[in-house]
């Protein structure tokens, strides 16, 4: 099984841990990762704290991530889900109900969030 999972991944937390361990259970871990630019317009001109060469090469350095892709925008999204095809997308449940890029016709399974785990707490927790 090929399974499908994508984010910023900017500061790696036991919530991304977790989703991916999950997402290993089911099959292989395809991983898409947003560009530096694409951070940038997201979450703001003070992220990404790291860049995405180095978020590439922590993800790679899993067990149970397989491989790992950066796209710069919604079309490479696209581009890079058609081209493993994955049996499953395994998202954040704070998707459920909206638009999931890539998810046509495919089959999604939402992963619970873990309160409290994101990179936003992680970085507020810093300043602090």
């Amino acid at each position: 099984m090929r399974i499908w999972v994508n984010g910023c991944f900017d500061i790696l937390h036991d919530g991304h841990l977790d989703l991916l361990e999950f997402a290993s259970k089911l099959g292989d871990v395809y991983v898409g990762i947003d560009s530096n630019e694409r951070v940038k317009q997201l979450k703001g001109d003070d992220r990404p704290i790291n860049d995405e060469s180095f978020r590439l090469r922590l993800l790679q350095s899993l067990r149970s991530v397989k491989d790992v892709f950066i796209f710069d925008n919604d079309e490479e999204l696209i581009s890079c889900i058609k081209m493993i095809n994955p049996d499953y997308m395994v998202i954040g449940e704070d998707y459920k109900g909206k638009r999931v890029i890539g998810g046509e016709d495919r089959t999604i399974i939402y992963f619970p969030h873990t309160k409290g785990k994101s990179t936003t707490n992680t970085i507020d927790k810093i300043r602090k």
